[in-house]
């Protein structure tokens, strides 16, 4: 497998070529590497990847562009510890350096953003100052000193971020550059191309003969000033003599979520813009493919194909920090799959939230959750009730830690609701996660019964048996808000969003005539339903918010549903409360002028929260027999009450004797 060959950057082998990329983390203390970054990337380094990047610095105090950003002046211990504790695990690391120029912030620093021109960025609409002669020098020092910084504290190299939030790419581009100076200059558009020539000629002589690297924005997806696959491959051209290796990305200040889509976007999508520049750069200059490249036999045709000599697998190794070593093993069919939902490992956002990821919730808390479950001293007899993602997760956990284990389940399948979740437009990938955790499983040797509905006065006799109760068994339609008005034939036209993708994964649908889609909530659901019932039916998407889907704007999926919706021809209708469904319509009040109106309506989906299935029963309980949440909490608290469950049986055992 060529995936899993060496590579040579420089002086650096590598023992393969999956890469770790750079990514917010916010994992910070302050604005240096904490204790939790170390943790973070020696855990990929175990794993068994070749290159680790790590979460790109800012080289110039003028750069603040999220709370916990790392500061390369702050950065020099934890660059050591973090080379310190993944060199002896055989994992190359790279310091990402950068600034993010008018994509950054004022928030934190309280000064004005810098940039080349006075152009407004597109989403905080700020100005920033165009930058000086002297302000240019000083971000140039920034650089070097940055790159001294980090090779002195021991890490391989760097890497030059020219893509997304990057004041490189900003100089280089028409969208951004609009200097007549030596900085932006020149009918061709070379005086552009001097700011990132001067930027990777200090970092060269900076780090000698170790490893720099350079990210470069190949398609900003604006061809009308921006860069363009034809142009990049110029100024890849033109800067290969001073990198090792050149990761292709793309995305620009109107694509910002175009770098790193979620599963609406195809895996692999930068494939053929990678291959594009192969011809562009000396032979010697690795080509690294980035793009949704979550499988590793896309890696691994990618690199056979002669697309890229290395492949960045980020995610994928959030999903699965052993990937690499799995591979070397031979247990390909055990890495666990990445779903590409985007909801908890992209973190550039007000709250901070830690990175993370929702099938492998472990992950960015290496440091306080543990991953592997105690083997447990005593083994005893588990039923977990629902075969869900909570149930099964919590019964692959207790089967690792050696218990006895069976799952029992009414649906005549396992996954829940997810695999009718998953039959949503742009939402397949999420049915990898329970195919993998059913596989595990059964590997592990749990028995699970589907097709068995168990009542709450079945509980007692297994208890009684000696079986601990694990309760997971999901959620159902919860409270209406809004009057049904017309008997029984309106009611049948009342459907939850996830019965009626039920429904049509099984080859139903909902009867012709107009749609409307209730979303008080504002997350995926609603929006998915929508796409997928538009190529069908006439769809009205009805919000009480003044913006659609307000809570995918924490996946990067705001702007891009948005468009999607558009496109498909979906009515949107916001800021209004549904209050009545009547026979061939619905009732709305507008939440800002109090009047009320009617759309037509043959069917009403219902897209909001749902409700525990019932009352716990079991010596504890999981995911949406709690509260009805996200796949990511089923998962985190399965296998929370699973090694909670195990330890509690340990103690009493240990007591009894």
């Amino acid at each position: 497998m060529r995936l899993l060959e060496p590579l040579q950057l420089g002086r650096t082998e590598l023992r393969n070529r999956i890469v770790f990329g750079p990514h917010e983390t916010n994992l910070g203390r302050g604005r240096a590497f904490s204790d939790r970054h170390v943790a973070y990337y020696e855990r990929r380094a175990v794993g068994g990847a070749g290159l680790i990047v790590t979460e790109e610095a800012s080289v110039h105090n003028s750069d603040w562009p999220y709370e916990r950003c790392p500061r390369a002046t702050d950065s020099g211990p934890g660059w050591q510890a973090i080379a310190a504790a993944c060199h002896p695990h055989g994992a190359a690391v790279v310091a990402a350096l950068g600034h993010a120029g008018m994509q950054g912030s004022s928030a934190y620093s309280q000064r004005e953003t810098w940039a080349p021109s006075h152009v407004a960025d597109v989403v905080t609409r700020e100005l920033p100052k165009a930058m000086e002669a002297e302000d240019i020098e000083a971000v140039l020092d920034g650089f070097e000193h940055a790159a001294r910084l980090a090779v002195v504290s021991g890490v391989d190299g760097v890497e030059v971020n020219a893509g997304q939030h990057s004041l490189v790419r900003q100089f280089l581009s028409g969208l951004t550059n609009l200097r007549e100076d030596v900085w932006g200059g020149g009918e061709d558009g070379t005086g552009r191309l001097r700011f990132a020539t001067e930027v990777l000629a200090r970092v060269r002589a900076a780090v000698g003969d170790g490893i720099v690297g350079l990210r470069l924005s190949c398609d900003e997806l604006a061809p009308w000033a921006g860069l363009t696959p034809e142009s990049s491959a110029d100024i890849a051209a033109a800067l290969g003599g001073s990198i090792d290796y050149l990761v292709v990305v793309r995305g620009s200040i109107y694509s910002a979520d175009a770098t790193r889509p979620d599963s609406h976007v195809d895996a692999g999508f930068n494939l053929g813009l990678v291959e594009q520049h192969r011809a562009a750069v000396p032979r010697e200059v690795a080509l690294v493919a980035q793009g949704s490249i979550v499988d590793w036999g896309q890696a691994e045709w990618a690199i056979d194909d002669g697309r890229c000599d290395a492949v960045e697998m980020t995610r994928a190794q959030l999903a699965d920090p052993d990937l690499a070593a799995k591979l070397v093993s031979g247990h390909n069919d055990r890495v666990r799959p990445c779903i590409r939902c985007n909801q908890r490992c992209q973190v550039r956002d007000a709250r901070n939230p830690i990175v993370s990821c929702v099938v492998n919730p472990t992950v960015g808390f290496e440091t306080t959750e543990d991953e592997a479950p105690p083997v447990a001293a005593h083994r005893r007899r588990f039923v977990v009730i629902g075969a869900g993602p909570a149930g099964l997760e919590a019964a692959r956990v207790l089967a690792e830690a050696g218990h006895s284990v069976s799952v029992n389940d009414q649906r005549s399948e396992t996954g829940g609701i997810v695999r009718d979740w998953s039959h949503a437009t742009g939402r397949a990938p999420l049915v990898a996660i329970v195919d993998w955790l059913e596989a595990e499983c059964r590997r592990l040797g749990v028995e699970i019964h589907l097709g068995e509905r168990l009542e709450a006065d079945d509980i007692e006799p297994l208890r009684a048996g000696g079986a601990e109760i694990i309760w997971c068994p999901g959620g159902q339609r919860g409270r209406r808000t809004y009057e049904v008005a017309g008997g029984k034939s309106v009611e049948n036209t009342v459907i939850d969003a996830l019965d009626l993708l039920a429904a049509l994964r099984a080859g139903d649908g909902p009867p012709a005539g107009p749609v409307v889609v209730w979303d008080p909530i504002g997350g995926p659901v609603g929006i998915s339903v929508a796409e997928t019932l538009a190529p069908l039916l006439p769809v009205t998407l009805l919000t009480p918010d003044v913006i659609t889907g307000m809570q995918l704007s924490m996946s990067g999926d705001l702007a891009a549903s948005s468009t999607r919706l558009l496109q498909a021809g979906v009515t949107v209708v916001k800021h209004s409360v549904l209050r009545a469904v009547r026979a061939g319509e619905v009732e709305i009040e507008d939440r800002i002028t109090n009047g009320r109106s009617t759309l037509a309506a043959a069917t009403l989906v219902d897209a909001g929260h749902r409700h525990p299935t019932a009352t716990p029963v079991g010596d504890a309980a999981a995911g949406d027999a709690v509260a009805p949440r996200t796949l990511h909490e089923a998962i985190l608290e399965g296998r929370r009450v699973a090694i909670a469950a195990s330890e509690a049986a340990d103690r009493a055992r240990a007591v009894d004797a």
